[in-house]
């Protein structure tokens, strides 16, 4: 029986509720954060997105966190338009190199996750890349295509309906990017992912494969 564990992660006067499953292959292999889409929206670590990678992360063996932000779920705190969501990343990760010992982490997120959670690239050199899925640029703002750009690798996950995270626009906001990137396109999919669940922790596995 797989075993996760539950958990609560101290970030100041806030505490994170969370979910970590331990590969057996642990501090070889590269660990991943899963950051969820909009609190405001309905958005929570149990999300189908976040669900099918969290699953399959696990089916596969690979380390794996997933929280919910302040203000979700038993998550203290309140939201607050994504400064502290992304001090909450930041806890997500100091936990898993504190408290796990992970020698290397990648930072899936999913929306409202992507935006916040890849902004936290560069916060510690053992993060070692980010995997976006619906990056929602327009929604979000300038600041998070900013603060997000990095030369670690990166993987770009969009579905080619996707009306909220622009699909017409998904390769000019790509192309400010720098190298190392890939992107992989979900025909049919929009910007839920309702049963591309499967294709979308499929191209998280490639790419995890690819760079370890």
């Amino acid at each position: 029986m797989v075993e996760i564990e539950k958990l609560f992660i101290n970030n100041n006067h806030i505490k994170l509720e969370a979910e970590y499953f331990q590969s057996s292959l642990h501090n070889t292999k590269p660990s991943i954060l899963i950051c969820h889409p909009h609190p405001q929206f309905g958005g929570n670590m149990y999300n189908n997105v976040v669900s099918g990678v969290f699953n399959k992360l696990i089916e596969s063996d690979i380390s794996c966190l997933r929280f919910d932000f302040r203000g979700v779920g038993r998550s203290t705190g309140n939201h607050s338009n994504g400064m502290g969501e992304l001090i909450d990343v930041k806890a997500s990760v100091d936990f898993l190199i504190n408290n796990k010992n992970c020698e290397k982490i990648i930072i899936c997120g999913y929306s409202y996750g992507a935006a916040v959670g890849c902004s936290a690239v560069n916060y510690s050199d053992r993060i070692i890349g980010f995997i976006s899925v619906s990056f929602p640029w327009g929604f979000m703002g300038v600041k998070y295509k900013e603060v997000s750009q990095t030369s670690k690798q990166k993987l770009f996950i969009q579905g080619n309906r996707d009306k909220i995270a622009h699909y017409e626009n998904f390769y000019e906001n790509f192309n400010y990017y720098s190298n190392p990137k890939v992107s992989k396109i979900i025909d049919g999919a929009d910007h839920f992912y309702w049963g591309y669940e499967e294709q979308v922790a499929n191209a998280i596995l490639d790419f995890y494969y690819s760079i370890d």
